[in-house]
């Protein structure tokens, strides 16, 4: 079988192609690690946060959505703890691995920070237009669903931001509640 890293050696072909496999199986299952060295924030900002925010930024959050990504992180938490199907609440395991916030916040965090990076943007750049487009044709009929835009809008008024704030980016950032982590 052809390979489609050809121009990387063959250990790191096959690394590459069984990485999602190894890291499901070997890592967070694996009993030759420790405990508390799977509970590293460094290890879970690295594979499990990195993998679940992948473009978050666009995407529509409904509470569907929410219930899935919230799921598939305290699955991730529950498998790298060691805890399977025991009667011990979300709430407890993050505190145990020293998590306060889900990651339901820093989706929405992101798409703040990014709603207000493309507001700064020129008027001609194409993500501020494909922003400000509106489709000509109607809507189809019962009720409407929420789009984007409008997640944008609640999460604003939730933190107070207003129109217009985002262009002095210290005052949106800390509005938005990215905050510069320091170790």
């Amino acid at each position: 079988m052809q390979c489609a890293c050809a121009l990387l050696s063959s250990v790191a072909c096959a690394l590459y192609n069984n990485f999602p496999q190894y890291l499901t199986n070997g890592i967070m299952w694996s009993k030759d690690i420790r405990k508390e060295r799977k509970f590293n924030i460094y290890l879970y900002n690295a594979l499990i946060e990195s993998s679940l925010l992948y473009g978050s930024e666009t995407w529509r959050l409904t509470e569907n959505n929410k219930r899935r990504v919230e799921a598939t992180e305290m699955d991730a938490l529950r498998r790298s703890s060691r805890i399977s199907r025991k009667r011990i609440r979300n709430v407890t395991i993050r505190q145990q691995i020293g998590l306060e916030e889900t990651i339901v916040k820093e989706i929405v965090q992101n798409q703040l920070t990014w709603y207000g990076h493309v507001q700064r943007m020129g008027e001609g750049r194409l993500p501020k237009v494909a922003l400000k487009w509106m489709p000509k044709q109607k809507r189809a009929r019962g009720r409407t669903k929420k789009n984007w835009m409008e997640g944008i809008r609640k999460a604003m008024n939730e933190r107070n931001l207003n129109e217009g704030q985002w262009e002095d980016r210290k005052q949106w950032s800390l509005g938005v509640g990215q905050r510069r982590k320091t170790f």
